[in-house]
């Protein structure tokens, strides 16, 4: 009994799948290991750091950020207690929610993202954008939209 046949995928499919895992894991370790030997920045921080930086007064509700990050709201938790005890992050209560909490880039979080930003912007150049032509790029852009958020409704149906 074929597992490709009774999931209706072909092996095609499959390859393809299995393809974008391992150039997302790929490029993301390569990320990973830049920002650690260079600024001793973990990726995961890097990207709290960033989104918090592209938010207005540079902080974001924990709930939010944890969506904008792609973390479950304990793994964002113990990700900014780290960060607030290197002193990047700062947590601050919601005046118009008793419950809830913003997290805040300090300036010496602003200062480690903009000494970390180079080397991210050079791994991305040099691990994924450099292999792709301006054209390949623009289907990329156009293919990851209709996966992602950009686009809502159901996905379009597969042909047989």
């Amino acid at each position: 009994m074929s597992l490709l046949r009774d999931e209706s995928l072909t092996a095609e499919e499959l390859a393809v799948w299995r393809m974008l895992q391992r150039a997302q894991v790929r490029i993301t370790r390569h990320l990973e290991s830049e920002l650690l030997v260079a600024h001793d920045l973990p990726l995961a921080s890097y990207e709290v750091l960033m989104q918090l930086a592209e938010s207005p007064r540079r902080r974001l509700r924990m709930n939010d950020l944890a969506d904008r990050v792609l973390l479950s709201r304990s793994g964002l938790t113990r990700l900014i207690d780290r960060l607030q005890r290197d002193g990047l992050v700062a947590r601050e209560a919601c005046a118009d929610d008793a419950r809830g909490l913003f997290a805040v880039l300090t300036e010496a979080g602003a200062a480690r993202l903009a000494e970390a930003t180079p080397t991210y912007l050079r791994g991305i150049r040099r691990q994924f954008l450099d292999m792709l032509d301006a054209g390949e790029i623009a289907r990329v852009r156009m293919m990851l939209a209709k996966l992602g958020d950009e686009v809502s409704g159901p996905a379009p149906a597969r042909s047989p």
